[in-house]
């Protein structure tokens, strides 16, 4: 995928790392955990190493209610909260990305599967290749002759592309909206 365009979905990966080290966390002489930082960073490194994007966006939810939350009260409302630990990494992430040049995408009342379904439309229409690194399955059905997903998942992540989702699910990406509906 070299020449490609980036979109990475941020937090899956600073959960992934932050849950990761739980019992071996990474901490800095200060004891600030920085396992999150290490697992995005090595991620990032990993991704332009094996990939030379030519475009990266860095991708986070709004901090603010989002539509879907004014439109049901209950909505995500059985999820827990974020770690205490991990929330405090959020503005020195942001930083960190900003300071590598990484652009920091985020839009106020919207969540970060909304900028993913955004951004590579956007490149799809204009004809140019984009892999979206997230660890929702929900994004494959994003997947189209120009988007691919590369999951993150707890061994190596899975590139997606139509013919391994089709392989794996046995119908086309853009059907799964449908068996997720019917979930």
């Amino acid at each position: 995928m070299n020449g490609s365009i980036f979109v990475v979905d941020v937090m899956p990966l600073l959960y992934r790392g932050y849950f990761a080290f739980l019992n071996n966390p990474r901490r800095t002489a200060a004891g600030v955990n920085t396992s999150p930082l290490f697992s995005l960073a090595s991620a990032m490194l990993q991704i332009i190493d094996r990939n030379s994007p030519t475009h990266l966006a860095m991708v986070f939810d709004s901090t603010t209610p989002t539509f879907r939350h004014k439109a049901y009260a209950g909505y995500k409302a059985q999820r827990k909260g974020m770690p205490e630990e991990l929330a405090m990494q959020l503005p020195l992430t942001k930083e960190i990305l900003t300071a590598l040049g990484c652009p920091v995408v985020t839009c106020e009342g919207w969540e970060a599967d909304d900028i993913l379904g955004t951004l590579s439309a956007a490149a799809a229409k204009a004809g140019e290749q984009c892999v979206l690194l997230t660890g929702d399955r929900d994004n494959l059905q994003l997947i189209n002759e120009n988007v691919s997903v590369r999951l993150a998942t707890n061994k190596e992540p899975i590139l997606y592309n139509e013919e391994k989702f089709r392989a794996d699910y046995g119908f086309a990406p853009q059907a799964l909206i449908d068996l997720k509906a019917l979930m």
